[in-house]
């Protein structure tokens, strides 16, 4: 054992390698520098092989990445040992170094033979995109269906609020309102009557004298009727109101219908108008109607009602942001007296127009801040939102988008910092692919 250690380690029995090569310079120094550089790769293979192990967890075959990476070594180290038999002839240590090379290297190959049915089954990278393209796409929409989701169901929860409440008040104003008619015929009634009576008896009684001085009979008489008319006039005002709730709720239009737009966009004004009107700093928004003589149009009419509340309620937004002073970055803004721009004359515009034979454009278009372009190209992204946290779910502009184009339709956005917003619907009028 003791003279096979020493034949090991030490060099005695031969002679080094060098001599082979006649201890010509070039010829020494080009082995040494190929059999450095080899080895030099050889090493550095098994540090990136290691490394690329440690971060892909879920990598397979790793145990074959690791045996590669083992074998390399000891190719390395047997180009080395090349090196050092040139003055130093361990042939028995190199001999025994290139065995457990080879060892090594059939052992991975065994190991390699039953792995390689399942790499060929590895998907191709072609396989893997289109893998990932439908991926992509049932995200996508997943993320519609969501979006649908929470469209619908707040298009429901609050077309069941606004019918709710139409149906309360439909009922007593209804009672009110057709028995305006009959109180209004009692009271002329009651007026002939004590007409004819101031005729028969022209000198009353002082009794009832006194008594039509104190009541004012005079002016009841001439204020009464005008007292009944305004009754009449502010039930005519709420049946309006409760047509115009049941119109915006559409609830019993869930197909698609023929209908007026201008309708729709009326009964939305008529829900947000407690938002138009001034309050506290902010004043009066001016909503401004430019309708042109439309046909009617075939759509979803509670899902146009849904589009026409977000585009509005942003409107109404932006334009009380502007009234304090317009949230934009000073880039895009030009300061007066060191104060950003303020609008004092909030201003909503609504257009409407025929383009061709099958197509109308409804625009809705305020004279608040605008946005920069960062923004409006986001404008339309899920749950993109430029409001504070807890004030909005960055929903609206998406569903409606979603909207519009479900109506074969285009929704688009132009707008420059300080030059105001506007937003474009359009829409065919009839929609044979229905």
């Amino acid at each position: 054992m003791r003279e096979l250690l020493q034949n090991f380690f030490t060099d005695r029995l031969f002679i080094p390698h060098g001599h082979c090569y006649l201890w010509k310079t070039d010829l020494v120094w080009l082995h040494i520098i190929s059999d450095s550089l080899i080895a030099l790769a050889y090493f550095s293979i098994p540090i990136a092989l290691v490394y690329f192990v440690r971060k892909r967890e879920d990598l397979p075959f790793k145990s074959i990445l690791l045996l590669f990476g083992a074998f390399i070594i000891f190719c390395g180290t047997t180009h080395i040992m090349e090196i050092w038999t040139l003055w130093h002839p361990t042939y028995w240590l190199s001999g025994f170094i290139k065995a457990l090379t080879a060892l090594i290297s059939v052992y991975t190959a065994f190991t390699l033979v039953p792995i390689i049915p399942q790499a060929l089954a590895l998907p191709s990278p072609a396989q893997l995109e289109v893998a990932n393209s439908q991926l992509k796409l049932t995200l996508k929409e997943l993320a519609d269906t969501q979006t649908q989701l929470i469209q619908t169901e707040k298009m429901s929860s609050l077309g069941q609020l606004v019918a709710g409440i139409a149906h309360e008040i439909n009922n007593p104003v209804s009672f009110i309102y057709g028995n305006i008619s009959i109180a209004n015929e009692y009271t002329e009634n009651l007026f002939k009557l004590i007409s004819v009576y101031q005729e028969c008896y022209p000198q009353p009684l002082s009794k009832a004298q006194i008594l039509a001085e104190t009541i004012e009979f005079d002016f009841v008489k001439e204020d009464l009727p005008k007292i009944l008319s305004s009754i009449k006039i502010g039930s005519e005002r709420i049946c309006e109101i409760v047509l115009s709730l049941r119109n915006f709720s559409r609830l019993d239009e869930a197909d698609i219908k023929r209908v007026d737009l201008h309708e729709g966009i009326n009964s939305t004004l008529l829900i947000l108008g407690n938002k138009l009107k001034s309050e506290g700093k902010y004043p009066d928004i001016e909503v401004i109607k430019e309708y042109a003589d439309l046909p009617e149009v075939d759509c979803y009419p509670g899902q146009l009602n849904q589009v026409f509340l977000n585009l509005l309620t942003n409107a109404i937004d932006t334009l009380r942001d502007s009234v304090v002073g317009c949230p934009l970055p000073e880039s895009n803004i030009i300061k007066t007296a060191n104060k950003q721009p303020t609008n004092n004359n909030p201003q909503i515009r609504i257009a409407t127009e025929v383009l061709d034979s099958n197509k109308v454009l409804i625009r809705f278009i305020d004279n608040g801040c605008g946005m920069t372009e960062k923004i409006r190209q986001k404008i339309f992204d899920p749950f993109f939102t430029t409001k504070p946290v807890g004030s909005g779910t960055g929903l609206g502009m998406s569903i409606s988008y979603q909207i519009v184009d479900k109506h074969g339709g285009q929704l688009k956005c132009i707008t420059q910092p300080l030059q105001g917003t506007e937003f474009q619907i359009q829409i065919p009028i009839r929609n044979e692919f229905y």
